[in-house]
Parts: structure tokens; C-alpha cells; sequence
């Protein structure tokens, strides 16, 4: 609490200061006028919304609006109402405008606004980086456990699980620390190491998502090298509004229950807000496994946000917590009846068959993984001169704690307490003649504690990031150019540590001074100074009003995380023992991006294609000992030491909308991805073998189909439905790296999906209910996926039954109620 004092005290001193060097009352417009359809009838609820200062309206019942205390500038304004075709105008406020605006009807979606991997909100057609924008509709009309398997539909993006609750982005084969997960603009800082280590944030808080598909270390730093996921969060209500909201959701496979309460206002020229959630679910069933013992989760999360826009800016403190009981599975099985069983004791001699009751209950077991998150964080916004500071300030502490010992439950293996402490301020000088230019200078400091334990698999560390950057944007016409540099540091040290065994529990504890002598010392003092220089440079052209093309370069860079330099240790809930590498060397890539866009009235189409070398790719390779096995370290867990190579990847995705006139409400979307990803070796070392000349984790080529029916009206009850059905297509993934058995073939599959949902209107044509039904895996297709890392989960391999390792979900049906409030 203390470091939001801090910055509550630094932002009310900053904002004090700010009107003496800060714009004039007399620099502050406003921007009114009415929203009408091309038959000139008033569009009441369209919202207007200028991004880069949080403003905004919405029209009233005679489809008028007033935005006030508009700084000098030129900004991009969004006009957007459901069913319309977007409009995003450049403004130039250098007096009050009166702006009409006329909204067509449209069955495609063309204009987005995005405001990631760039230095202010832009179309998403002008920006040069390859970028997606994944709107709250789609988050809420496909079926999902979390908000990583939520957008993993989205061509180009994957995602490795570990059960239902647990999944790590992936993008364009690249995934662990080579993503930046963003929450609001501030860096969501966790234990993202570790394999199983999932996001911790309430995807209920989610209202958009924007994804970088490529090198964004330029903006973000390292961790940014192959791209970023940004979680949005929603605008304030319009001003005088409380709105809210109450989800409840019930998952029949898991037997999921979720409900959550969310409530938002804005009085003047204050905003606050603050969402509740909880959800559990018990053991996940497939076709082969049944229930898979130890994937039950219980979740709680709470948030609260308050904000303020004045006339010299804006500001907003968020508050978040995490808190997450996770199962993790072990696979350990009966070998004759293939049933799952259980650890009863710390010594592992005996293990029982786990019971149906078991298996059915919402009760989490002993070994368990205990995951909370906190965070503080402000952004700030402040006219500055003629042009505009924008500061972020963020805490975030992790404390993760994993559960081994049967017989002292309340005794963790692992007990990780990390704590964050990040900064981002940029400076965007005043555009001038279609120039933009921004400068600033982002990091974090880091301080891991591992000590509390009684395994270890890391050691204690601490890490400061330091980067400055330069960014510029230059509009001709249709011509949109973009380009930049950045210099990373990195000052990272790990500490010593020595432990020993207690001689009747065997389990062990950090020692220290005189109780050092004899005891195991599995890491020692080490330090090092990381570096590095990132840059892109890249084009937009609008070819025609149909018509676009982009092309990018960029150059990523990405420091070695803690496990890859210094794991030395079981990993509990991966069955692996880890060794890291202390002579690993930073992460280059150089990636080159073309995409092309089509738009016409009924038809949409992007392609997109590129291609990625990698210098000193870090990656997991099993060993084998002498003659050939597995090397066992610690019984039960498989040895994986951290390897570096070049590499390249390339690939591409491919998106086809169709809307066949005259049955406008009808889409037939379809998308393509696939990437393709090639182990170059190290230099100077002889040809790669053929079992090693694949990468790790990288998915199959994956085809998505889907029919769905949007419809407006049914009578004066129902609007805003849908019905869609969706067919989705893995190929075999053959091109896995076999060295030592690391990975093995993934054959390919099929998915039936389908889904309908509907608002509920009053007697005022207002909507006092949405509901939807979903179904996931209709036809209960027994399937692995090759980024599903319990695949890999199997005690006996080439069992009688023909089935190795453990299968993902089977059938899975959702209903979802959302009950809007409106006080």
C-alpha cells in the first residue's frame, strides 16, 4: 500500500505543477454535432471516442453529442455503433468543431482502432506492424476457459495448456517469455517461466484484445520478441451513467460454475469502477481418460479502478487481485485398469486408485498449486508544453506456492514471491505537418524470493531493465510511414543457495552460515549485464478505398529468463527436472512482414505472410544418459536441459469473410494458419540430424469455417442474435523435434463447434437480458493437441490400450447469462 501512496502522491504533486508549464484553458475545444443514418433518422447510443485523451460521449435520443476540454491536437476519433460501418476521422483541434456524422449500414467490419506497438491510436489498416484487434463480441460468442483460450481462434495465435485453466499465448510458433502480456497498457509480470504458469487476470475485466503478431521490443523491451497481447479493459460509462452487469455461466464438462458482478460510473469528470468473479470447476473428462484427476480449479478475483479526466490530462489508479487454487496433474496411473492414482505419502511408495468420488468432487486436492496476484498500477496522462507526457507506474507481486508433500499439506514445495516494480513514461511531441514523434524510456525492477520453500528449482534473483527508445510517424497522403530504435540493459544477479533434508520427513529447507557445511549447493552467486539494440522500420499504403498493403521490419531482443539461465531442480506439475545454462547469451530476431487487405461490401480478405530468423534460440531438450534411456536425476521426473541454436520461422494466415448479398446477415468466415519452423544448429557444429531439425512447440497448419446468422430483430423481444456453426481443422504436426524423444508426432484432427445466443427486450425495446448456448467438440473427438503439454503425461508409454498420455477436453456445452444494469 505503501507504493500506491507513492504514486498517489507523485501523480497529485505532478498534476499541481503541471498547469505552469501545461497548454492554456484557452488551447482546450470541444467537438459537437448529431449522429444520423442515411435516411436522416437520429442514432441514439453511438459512441464517440477519442482514444489518446480517454474522451468520449454518447449520442443522446435526438442523436446528439458534446465533447468538452479537447487539448490542441490532432487526434483520431472513433464514431461506432453496432451493425454500422465504423468511421475514424483525423481531427485537427486547433479551434471548436461541429462534425455531423452519417452511419451506414455495413455486414463487414473495416475500420478498428488500435492503440498497441504504436505511438498513439491508429487504424488498424494505416498501422505498419502486423496487428489484430479481437472485439468483446467475439471474446463473448465462443466458448472459453480463460482469456488465453479465448482469443487462441484467432489465426496466428496458439496456445499451450496444461488443463482447462492453465494456457500461455502463443504467436506464430513463439510463445514462454518471447510474449509480453499487457493489462491496460502496464506489463503483467508473473512467474512466465514456467511451463504451466498461466495468465492471472479476470477475463471478465476484458473488453477488448489487441495482438502484436511480430518483434514489438522497440515499445516494450524485452519480452516483446515475437509480440504482445494487450488486455483492455473497458472505457468509463458515458458521463452521468452507472452502468453494470451480472454474468453467471455453467460449463457442463467440468462442470464449471462462473459468476461475476461488475458495476461502472462516471459523475463530472471522476470514473471508478470494479468487477468481482469467482468460477470452480472439478476434474475435466475425455473420450479415453474419463475424468483427468487433478484439473479442478477455484478462482476469485476482485479489481477496482477510479479515474479522473481534467484539463490537464487524465489519470487512473487500478487495484487487482488473483487468487487461484489449481490442480495440476501428475498422470500417474494404474497399469492394469488404466485408472488414475494418487501420492498418499511424501515417500511416493504406494499410490491408491483415485475413487469416482474423487473424481467428481469440487474439493481441490492436497498437491496443488496456490497462485495470487496483486497489482497498483496508475496511468497517467499530462499536457505537457505542446505536447502530451504519458506515465505509468505499476506494483505487481506473484506469490506462487506449490503443493508436494502429501503427509504436511500446508508445507509448499515451491514458494516463489516475486515483486515488480515497472515504469513507462513516453513524451509525444506536438504532430506537425503529418509528423509525430515519440520518445521515451521504460523497465522494471524485479526481486524473486524462492527461500520460503522446501524444493527448488530457481534461485533467488533480482533483475533491473533499463530502455530508452525513439519512435517516429510520417503521413503522406495515403502513404503511412513508421520506424524507430531502442538500447535494452538488463542488470541481472542470481544469489547462492544451499539446502538440506530434514532426516525424518526428508523434505528439505534453505540453510545458511555455519549450516551450509555439508549441504547440497545447487546454485552459486552469478551476475551478469544484458544488452542489446531492437528497431523497426515499416509502410502502410492505401491503395484504393478497397485496396491496402503493409510491410515491416523489425528487430527483436530478448534477455535469457531465470530458468533458462539457472534452473537446476524438479519442476513440481511438469515431471521434469530442470537445468538452465549460465553461458546463454541474448535472443535476436529479425522478422519481415507483407500483408495485403481487400474490402468490398460483401467481401473481406487479409493475407498476411512473413518470415523470422532467430539468433541464440533457447530451447528444452530432453537428456538421455549413457546408453541411450532417459536421464533420471530424481525418480518420476524426466531430465531437460536449455539448448541454443539459430532458427528460422515462417508461415502465414490468411482470412476470407464472406457476406453474400442479399443475405447480408449471413458471414461465411474462414481463416488459414500456418507456420513452419526450422532448427539452423549452432555454427561451427556440423549438420543438424534429422530427429533435431524441427523447433519445439510449433503448431500444425489449422483451418477455421464459420456459418453464422446475425440477427437484428425478431419481433419486439428478442435483437442482437446469432446462430453459428464453426468446423475447425488441425493437421498432423510430423515436423516435431524427435531428438531423445522430446516431442513426438501429433495427428490431426477435426472440431464441431456451434453456438446461439439473443438479447431479451422490456416493453421499451431495451435489453434486460443476454443469453447464449455454446457447444465445443460436439461429435466428442478423442484428441491431442501438440501444444497440450499433458500429451507427454504417461507413465507406461505404449500401453495396451494404444493411447499415450492424456487427452484434451471432450464434448463441452456452456450457458451464459449476461443481466445488463443500468441505475
Amino acid at each position: 500500500m505503501k507504493f500506491l501512496q507513492l504514486i498517489l502522491i507523485a501523480c497529485a504533486g505532478f498534476m499541481a505543477s503541471t498547469p505552469v508549464a501545461a497548454q492554456k484553458n484557452s488551447d482546450r475545444f470541444s467537438i459537437s454535432g448529431k449522429i444520423t443514418t442515411v435516411d436522416n433518422t437520429a442514432l441514439a447510443g453511438t459512441s464517440i471516442y477519442i482514444p489518446d485523451i480517454r474522451k468520449g460521449s454518447i449520442a443522446d435520443a435526438s442523436g446528439n453529442y458534446h465533447i468538452d476540454d479537447i487539448p490542441s491536437g490532432n487526434y483520431l476519433v472513433e464514431i461506432k455503433y453496432i451493425g454500422y460501418k465504423t468511421i475514424l476521422k483525423n481531427i485537427d483541434f486547433t479551434e471548436n468543431k461541429i462534425e455531423n456524422f452519417t452511419m451506414e449500414i455495413s455486414v463487414t467490419e473495416e475500420n478498428e482502432i488500435v492503440i498497441t506497438g504504436s505511438s498513439k491510436a491508429t487504424s488498424i489498416k494505416r498501422n505498419p506492424i502486423p496487428i489484430v484487434s479481437i472485439s468483446k463480441q467475439f471474446l463473448q460468442q465462443n466458448l472459453s476457459t480463460n482469456i488465453i483460450d479465448a482469443i487462441a481462434k484467432v489465426p496466428g495465435i496458439s496456445e499451450v495448456t496444461t488443463g482447462p485453466n492453465v494456457s500461455k499465448p502463443f504467436i506464430r510458433g513463439l510463445g514462454f517469455n518471447r510474449i509480453l502480456t499487457l493489462y491496460d497498457g502496464v506489463r503483467q509480470e508473473g512467474q512466465q517461466w514456467g511451463d504451466e504458469h498461466g495468465i492471472e487476470v479476470d477475463q471478465n475485466t476484458v473488453e477488448k484484445v489487441e495482438v502484436v503478431k511480430g518483434p514489438a521490443s522497440l515499445i516494450y523491451g524485452s519480452d516483446a520478441e515475437a509480440g504482445v497481447v494487450n488486455l483492455i479493459p473497458a472505457n468509463p460509462p458515458a458521463q452521468g451513467k452507472i452502468i453494470g452487469n451480472i454474468l453467471n455461466e455453467y460449463q457442463t464438462n467440468n462442470r464449471l460454475i462462473e459468476n461475476s458482478a461488475t458495476i461502472a460510473g462516471h459523475t463530472n469528470d471522476y470514473t471508478w469502477g470494479g468487477t468481482f468473479t469467482h468460477k470452480m470447476a472439478t476434474n475435466y473428462k475425455d473420450k479415453y481418460d474419463g475424468r483427468v484427476y487433478n484439473t479442478g480449479f477455484a478462482e476469485t478475483d476482485a479489481s477496482l479502478n477510479f479515474g479522473m479526466n481534467k484539463t490537464w490530462g487524465y489519470s487512473r489508479v487500478g487495484i487487482s487481485m488473483f487468487d487461484d487454487l489449481q490442480e495440476i496433474p501428475d498422470g500417474s496411473r494404474d497399469s492394469a485398469t488404466r485408472k488414475f492414482t494418487k501420492q498418499i505419502t511424501n515417500g511416493d511408495i504406494f499410490r491408491p486408485i483415485v475413487s469416482n468420488a474423487e473424481l467428481s468432487t469440487y474439493k481441490i486436492s492436497t498437491l496443488h498449486q496456490h497462485v495470487q496476484h496483486y497489482r497498483i498500477y496508475s496511468t497517467n496522462s499530462f499536457l505537457l508544453g505542446e505536447g502530451r507526457l504519458a506515465v505509468n507506474l505499476a506494483f505487481q507481486s506473484s506469490w506462487r506456492r506449490e503443493y508436494s508433500h502429501p503427509e504436511e499439506p500446508s508445507i509448499p514445495g515451491l514458494f516463489l514471491k516475486l515483486n515488480t516494480y515497472s515504469y513507462d513514461a513516453k513524451y509525444y511531441f506536438h504532430e506537425m505537418n503529418g509528423l509525430s514523434i515519440t520518445t521515451g524510456i521504460n523497465g522494471m525492477y524485479q526481486n524473486n524470493n524462492v527461500n520460503q520453500g522446501t524444493e527448488f528449482i530457481i534461485p533467488s534473483y533480482q533483475q533491473f531493465d533499463l530502455g530508452p527508445f525513439l519512435f517516429v510517424k510520417k503521413t503522406l497522403g495515403n502513404l503511412e510511414l513508421a520506424g524507430g530504435l531502442r538500447y535494452d540493459v538488463r542488470d541481472f544477479s542470481n544469489e547462492g543457495l544451499y539446502s538440506t533434508e530434514d532426516p525424518i520427513t526428508g523434505i528439505g529447507h534453505a540453510v545458511y552460515g555455519a549450516d551450509t557445511s555439508g549441504a547440497a549447493h545447487p546454485f552459486s552467486p552469478y551476475r551478469h549485464t544484458f544488452s542489446g539494440m531492437s528497431g523497426s522500420a515499416g509502410l502502410s499504403y492505401k491503395i484504393s478505398d478497397q485496396w491496402s498493403i503493409k510491410a515491416n521490419i523489425g528487430r527483436g531482443y530478448r534477455a535469457p529468463n531465470i530458468s533458462e539461465i539457472s534452473a537446476n531442480g524438479v519442476h513440481p506439475g511438469t515431471n521434469m527436472y530442470q537445468i538452465g545454462n549460465l553461458d546463454f547469451k541474448p535472443e535476436f530476431n529479425l522478422q519481415e512482414d507483407f500483408g495485403v487487405t481487400f474490402n468490398s461490401t460483401h467481401v473481406t480478405i487479409n493475407a498476411d505472410v512473413f518470415n523470422n530468423d532467430i539468433q541464440n534460440y533457447i530451447y528444452n531438450q530432453k537428456l538421455l544418459n549413457t546408453v541411450g534411456q532417459d536421464s533420471i536425476i530424481v525418480p518420476g521426473n524426466q531430465t531437460f536441459k536449455f539448448v541454443a541454436a539459430k532458427a528460422n520461422l515462417y508461415g502465414g494466415e490468411l482470412s476470407v469473410d464472406i457476406h453474400p448479398h442479399p443475405l447480408d446477415w449471413l458471414h461465411f468466415e474462414n481463416s488459414l494458419s500456418v507456420v513452419y519452423g526450422t532448427n539452423k544448429g549452432v555454427p561451427g557444429q556440423g549438420k543438424i540430424s534429422d530427429s533435431a531439425k524441427y523447433l519445439p512447440f510449433i503448431p500444425p497448419l489449422h483451418t477455421i469455417s464459420e456459418l453464422r446468422a446475425n440477427i437484428k430483430k425478431i419481433g419486439s423481444v428478442f435483437a442482437n442474435g446469432f446462430v453459428k456453426v464453426q468446423f475447425q481443422v488441425f493437421a498432423a504436426q510430423n515436423r516435431a523435434y524427435l531428438q531423445n524423444d522430446t516431442e513426438t508426432p501429433t495427428p490431426g484432427y477435426q472440431l464441431f463447434n456451434a453456438g446461439f445466443g439473443t438479447d431479451l427486450l422490456n416493453k421499451k425495446g431495451e435489453p434486460i437480458l443476454n443469453i447464449s448456448f455454446m457447444g465445443n467438440n460436439l461429435f466428442n473427438v478423442a484428441y491431442q493437441s501438440n501444444l497440450n503439454r499433458l500429451k507427454y503425461f504417461e507413465e507406461y508409454p505404449g500401453n495396451f490400450t494404444g493411447h499415450d498420455g492424456i487427452y484434451n477436453m471432450g464434448r463441452n456445452f456452456s450457458i451464459r447469462v449476461n443481466l445488463p444494469l443500468s441505475f
